[in-house]
Formats: C-alpha cells, structure tokens, sequence
C-alpha cells in the first residue's frame, strides 16, 4: 500500500525536478544507492522491474525506506502490464512508471491513488494519456525525441507535465537544454547512477552528481537563490523553552515537533520556529533558506562577508555567519533537500 497521498507524489516530483531511476538485485546495494540519492536532495527515486525476483528484492528496500525515512517517495518503473503494477502497489511503490502507455494500469493506479507515469511518443498518446488521469508524461525514449519535442507539444498544449527519459545526460548543458525546452522533471538513469560507480562501491560520487543535477535543474529554473526564513531560532533555558513552545501550539493551534534539544513550531504555513533548550547568552537566530547552497556562500563571500565552517549531514548544509546582524542576533544559511 502506498506510503504517500498522490498530490503529495506529484507535488514532491515537480518541486525536485529529478527522478533517479536504476535496478540493483543485492538489496543491500539497493539501500545504498536510495541513500546516495537522498543525500543529494533527490526524495525521489524510481526501482525499475528488470530483473528476476525484483519484486521481492523492491518489497525489502520499500520496508527499509519506509523505517529509515519519512519524506522519501519510492516508486517502480519499466512496468507494461497491470497485475505487474497492482503487485509492487502492494509492496509498497508509490507510483508506477512505464515505457509504454498501458490504460488498464491507469486503471489499476487510478483505483488505488497512486500516480501512473506513462511512457509516450506522440501528442496523441499524450492526449490519450491525460483522458486516463495521467497528471505526468514520461517522455521515452528521450534520446531519439530531443528537447525540441517537449517545446513543440507544449506550444499547442502549454498544461502538459512532460518528464523526459532514456538518454537525460548529468550535465549542465543537457539539463539546462530540456528544463528550457518545458521539462518538469528528468528522468535519469545509467548516466547518472553509473555501473562503474556502483561496482567501485562509491556511493559519495553518485551523490555528487545528484546533487550537481538538482543544483543545474534549479539554475535553470530560474530560482531564486534566497527562498526566505526557514525558521526563526530562540534560545531558552529548558524549562521556559518547554513553556514557549507549549503556548504557541495552545495558542495558534500550531503543531510541535520536540527533541531531545529543540522545539519545532509550525503551522500551515511557510515558516518556523525553533525554539533551543540552552542557556546560551545568544538570544535568537535567522535561519535563511536557499536554493543552491554553494552559489549563496560565493555571493554573500563576494559581499566580504565572512562564514564559518559549513556543516553537512544527510543532504541538509548549514552555514553560520560570523558576525550578526545589526540587532545582534546570528544567521545562518541552511539548504535543506527537497
């Protein structure tokens, strides 16, 4: 059964833009490749059903996603016909994607609110396609149509969600090329999760070049470098911490997250609050929110403003400035993956 609502689905592949795609039948290697994507910001990544008993090793790697992450959307790909798609909906694949475009697994999909991203190489496949609820196109096989596809179809019908595949290259150029033909999304598999890579056992690679493509698909996006506050930081000693926190969600009804040293106070909104049990002299923190964390620390750095170390887990980098702001009060820059 699906982990995820499918607007959450299609919600989370349109704000990453990349969809890594790749078959491993040792489900140990499996979860390191997941977990290479996901340091590189991509919380989106597609199994494919190539192999014998993928079904098997794709149920174990669906039940270890599901106990290590909260926000990662698993999916299977290279899926034809629906008794395929009904049984890795049944193990837990959060949408299913195909080379071809097969209306029963529209059917299938469509019943159990799961996303169907079918493979199509005309406009009246396309069409055809979104009759059946299909709110995402896979573009297939990407090498033989080009950018230039995705810019035709979209002149007619500017509505369409086209997600390029088979032949995506993991460079600038490429990237740049199909994100500005009118791709919502790549697809990328073997150039990007490269055999040698994976047999060499450097999963840090791959998450490089994850990361790398996510930061080129932003570029050429256009989006903006500062994306605002993440979260207001307050520090307070343990107890009035615990105190603060309580009034905010008693208050505003806001929903709190707490740790084990911190306090999260959100609301349905963007933005914030942390609220940190210490007795810190420091009185708050501004966390501000970027798109592309190394393009940021080069601007504010050309500014002649100085930064100290950065910090990196799991995808998620920090950065503090060394002097605050005029009231006093620290800054840091965090990227956190989509």
């Amino acid at each position: 059964m699906a982990k995820f609502m499918k607007h959450e689905v299609i919600g989370k592949i349109l704000e990453v833009g990349l969809i890594p795609l790749f078959y491993n039948g040792d489900v140990e290697i499996a979860k390191k490749i997941v977990q290479a994507c996901v340091n590189g910001g991509a919380k989106v990544v597609e199994f494919t059903n190539r192999g014998d008993f993928a079904f098997q090793v794709f149920s174990e790697l669906a039940r270890w996603c599901n106990k290590e992450f909260n926000d990662v959307i698993l999916g299977v790909g290279s899926v034809i016909d629906p008794m395929t798609a009904a049984l890795y909906i049944n193990c837990g694949a959060n949408f299913v994607v195909s080379p071809v475009f097969n209306p029963e697994i529209a059917k299938i999909c469509n019943r159990r609110k799961v996303p169907y991203i079918p493979g199509c190489g005309t406009p009246s496949e396309i069409s055809t396609a979104e009759e059946m609820g299909c709110d995402l196109i896979k573009i297939f096989p990407g090498s033989r149509l080009k950018p230039g596809f995705i810019k035709s179809v979209r002149g007619p019908s500017p509505w369409v969600n086209l997600i390029p595949t088979g032949g995506v290259d993991a460079t600038k150029e490429n990237i740049y090329s199909w994100i500005k033909a009118g791709a919502v999304a790549l697809g990328m598999g073997s150039r990007l999760i490269r055999k040698d890579l994976v047999a060499a056992r450097d999963f840090n690679a791959i998450t490089k070049k994850v990361e790398d493509c996510i930061r080129w698909i932003q570029e050429a996006r256009g989006t903006p470098l500062f994306l605002g506050v993440e979260h207001a930081g307050i520090y307070l000693e343990e107890k009035v911490a615990t105190e603060t926190a309580d009034w905010y969600a008693r208050t505003f009804g806001f929903e709190k997250k707490e740790g084990k040293l911190t306090c999260f106070i959100s609301g349905n909104g963007p933005g914030r609050i942390e609220i940190i049990k210490t007795s810190s002299p420091i009185k708050c923190h501004i966390a501000i929110r970027v798109s592309n964390f190394e393009a940021a620390c080069e601007y504010l750095k050309k500014m002649g403003i100085e930064l100290e170390k950065p910090q990196m887990s799991n995808g998620y980098k920090v950065v503090f400035l060394k002097d605050p702001d005029p009231a006093g009060n620290r800054v840091h820059l965090v990227y956190i993956p989509s």
